[in-house]
Order: C-alpha cells, then structure tokens, then sequence
C-alpha cells in the first residue's frame, strides 16, 4: 500500500498488532496495526520519517491526540493485474472524495480537513491480493482530538 500524505509517498506491507477494541470496534488502548487491517474510526498518527515501506501505524484511541482517522475502505475490483499508480491513484481521488461527506458531515469543498489515500503497491497486489483503497481524512498538521465522524468540520 501506499499513503500519500502532502504529496509524498509511502510504501506499505503488512505486519502490526498490540492494541485493544472494545465490542463496537473501536480502539480503546492504543497499539501498533498492519496497514492492511485499518478500519473507518481508526485515529493514528502517521510515522515521522520518511521511509520507502511502512508496516504498520501506531493506532490510538480518537479522544488522544491525532493527524488522521480512516474514513473508508474501499475495494478496487477492475481485474487482478497491478493497473498503475496513476489509474489507482485517478481511482483513490473519486472513491475517497465519495465517502468524505458522509463521514464528516459536510461537503468536502467545504470542509477545513483534507483527504488522503494509501494505495495498493505492486508489491502488495501480487504479493497479497490487496485490492484495498483506504481513505484518511487528515489536517495540515494541527492535531485532532475526538474523531471528525459526523464532525462538519
């Protein structure tokens, strides 16, 4: 997978574990998460350095402090050969843009945060069969407190 956040990319592969859910799913003791299992409600702050391959995301309950939080997963079902970065990239901006008002509440063009996307690599797609599109909403820095589900913000 890979997660665009201010342009840059970053390429993921699976691996994580450690945090706790409670019976409606979301966290509730912070952890580290395989890319590959995030869910919409998931709050976490991306990893500060620059790598080519992240593993997994520290995942913490929405009432700490966060830059993001999945908004959707999305499945690319158009065949099984990898399509390009552009042509899932093209495929992330529509999907993500889709789901954005419904989970936050309010227009995207009207909205204060920004949306982004990690994307299956090549790698992943032939590897593991990821398919998987997931959607982040995110700010420009500033840190979140409580998820933005339902926010209007």
């Amino acid at each position: 997978m890979a997660v665009v956040v201010a342009g840059l990319a970053f390429l993921a592969a699976c691996s994580g574990g450690g945090l706790e859910r409670g019976k409606d799913g979301q966290v509730t003791k912070a952890g580290d998460l395989s890319v590959f299992d995030l869910r919409p409600g998931d709050c976490f702050t991306p990893p500060k350095d620059v790598k080519a391959e992240i593993q997994k995301l520290h995942v913490v309950p929405c009432k700490d402090q966060h830059t993001q939080e999945t908004f959707a997963v999305v499945n690319y079902d158009k065949g099984d050969v990898y399509p390009g970065d552009q042509v899932l990239t093209d495929f992330a901006d529509g999907a993500c843009l889709s789901h954005f008002q419904d989970y936050v509440g309010v227009n995207y063009l009207d909205s204060k945060l920004f949306y982004t996307y990690l994307l299956p690599s090549a790698r992943s797609w032939n590897d593991g069969k990821d398919r998987k599109v997931v959607c982040i909403v995110t700010t420009t820095g500033d840190q979140l407190q409580g998820s933005i589900k339902g926010s209007k913000r």
